[in-house]
C-alpha cells in the first residue's frame, strides 16, 4: 500500500510540475510575441522599381499636350519582358506602320545576305546591277551607311504601280550629289538600291527574302511585311525598304532581339556577330553631314549600317543603336546596360519622331536604374 501511495504522490507531483512548466512556457511565449510585435514595425509595401519609368512616360505625354496612344516595352538581356505599359488606346499587339524603324530590320536582312556570301560589303553597283561611271563605284557599305552620294530621295520609291527593279533603274539615271563615301544624306534611295542588289544575287523578291531570313524563322504572321504605303498596306511589287514595314510592338521585339543578341535568338541565326557589331560603327567618320533628322532634333547621333549610333565614339562602335520612325515607332538597344526596348505608336500628325525620341532619351537613365535595382 505504501508503494502505491508513494507512486500516486509522485504522479501528482510530476503532473503539477508539468502544469506549472507549461503555464510558464505559455506566458513566456505570449510575452515574447508581444515584445516582438511591439519592436518590429509592419513591413512596407514592395517598391515598384519601374514606377519612375511610368512617371516619365506620363510626363512626356503631358508635355506634348496629353495626346499619346502608345506602348512602352522593355526586355532584359535574357529576352524577358520586364516592363510593358499601354497609354491611351494603343495595344502591344496592334500592327502599325513602323516607318524608319524598318531600316534596322532591312539592315539585318542585307547583312545576312553578306554572311551567306551572296554579297559582300564591297560589292559594287557595277558588278551586281551593271551601273557605269561614278554610279558604278557605289558599294553595299556606302548604301547601308547612306554615304552612296545618290540623291537621298526619289518619287519612284513611293510608286506602288512599278517594281522595285524599275524604281532602282530610275535612281541610276539621276546625277550624283557627291562622290561615294564623302557625304551622308538620310533618305530612302540607298536601301532601295541595296535591296535590289540582294534581289539580283538571290533571285528572290524583297518580301520573299524578308520572310525566309527573318519573319518565317521567328514565326511572325504573314501580315508582317513591307509595302509601298504601309499605313494602308498597299503595294508589294515596289516595297519601301527604308520605311515600309508593318509590325506590332511584340512582333518587332522578336526581330529586335535578333539584333541585340548579335544574330542568335530563339533558335534563329542570322548574319554573324562580327557583322552585327560592324552595324554599330560609323564606316566613314570624315563624311560631310547633309540631310540628317538627328541634327534637326538637336541630337549628335551619327550613322552606322542602317541604324543610328548613340554614343561619342561612333567610329569605334556604339553600345546603343536606334531606328526612330516618322510616326513615332522607336526601337533601340543598349548592349552595355543589357536591354532592348520599343516605343510603339502611329502618330500621323508629323510630330511622332520628335515626340518619341525625346521620350526615349528621357527614359534611358530611368530604365538603367530600374534594371540595376533588380
Amino acid at each position: 500500500m505504501a508503494r502505491v501511495k508513494r507512486t500516486g504522490l509522485g504522479c501528482c507531483r510530476v503532473r503539477n510540475v508539468a502544469v506549472r512548466w507549461l503555464a510558464l512556457v505559455g506566458v513566456a511565449a505570449i510575452a515574447a510575441c508581444s515584445s516582438s510585435d511591439s519592436l518590429t514595425p509592419p513591413s512596407p509595401p514592395p517598391v515598384d522599381r519601374w514606377q519612375a519609368v511610368d512617371s516619365v512616360v506620363r510626363a512626356q505625354i503631358a508635355t506634348a499636350g496629353g495626346t499619346g496612344d502608345l506602348t512602352v516595352s522593355v526586355y532584359n538581356n535574357q529576352n524577358e519582358r520586364v516592363f510593358e505599359k499601354t497609354y491611351g488606346t494603343f495595344t502591344p499587339d496592334q500592327r502599325v506602320a513602323v516607318a524608319s524603324a524598318s531600316k534596322l530590320i532591312s539592315g539585318l536582312v542585307l547583312l545576312d545576305v553578306v554572311a551567306r556570301g551572296e554579297l559582300s560589303l564591297e560589292s559594287t553597283t557595277a558588278s551586281v546591277l551593271g551601273w557605269t561611271g561614278v554610279h558604278g563605284t557605289i558599294t553595299l557599305r556606302h548604301l547601308l551607311s547612306f554615304t552612296s552620294g545618290l540623291e537621298n530621295e526619289n518619287a519612284c520609291t513611293f510608286n506602288p504601280l512599278i517594281t522595285l527593279s524599275a524604281c532602282v533603274a530610275t535612281i541610276a539615271t539621276v546625277p550624283m550629289r557627291a562622290a561615294p563615301g564623302t557625304r551622308y544624306d538620310y533618305g530612302s534611295t540607298h536601301l532601295h538600291v541595296a535591296a535590289r542588289m540582294a534581289e539580283v544575287v538571290t533571285g528572290k523578291s524583297w518580301n520573299t527574302l524578308f520572310r525566309e531570313r527573318i519573319a518565317d524563322p521567328l514565326a511572325l504572321p504573314t501580315g508582317v511585311r513591307y509595302f509601298t504605303f504601309p499605313n494602308q498596306g498597299v503595294g508589294e511589287a515596289n516595297p519601301l525598304i527604308a520605311g515600309g514595314l508593318r509590325a506590332s510592338a511584340r512582333e518587332y521585339a522578336r526581330m529586335l532581339a535578333l539584333a541585340y543578341q548579335l544574330g542568335r535568338y530563339d533558335g534563329v541565326t542570322i548574319g554573324t556577330a562580327a557583322l552585327l557589331l560592324a552595324q554599330a560603327r560609323e564606316p566613314y567618320p570624315g563624311v560631310t553631314v547633309g540631310a540628317s533628322p538627328a541634327v534637326n532634333l538637336g541630337q549628335t547621333f551619327r550613322y552606322g549600317l542602317s541604324v543610328w549610333l548613340e554614343c561619342n565614339t561612333p567610329a569605334a562602335g556604339c553600345a546603343v543603336i536606334s531606328s526612330a520612325g516618322a510616326f513615332g515607332f522607336t526601337p533601340w538597344l543598349d548592349r552595355n546596360a543589357r536591354y532592348y526596348a520599343t516605343i510603339a505608336m502611329e502618330q500621323l500628325d508629323g510630330r511622332g519622331t520628335g515626340f518619341s525620341v525625346r521620350m526615349q532619351q528621357a527614359l534611358i537613365p530611368f530604365i538603367k536604374t530600374a534594371l540595376a535595382a533588380n
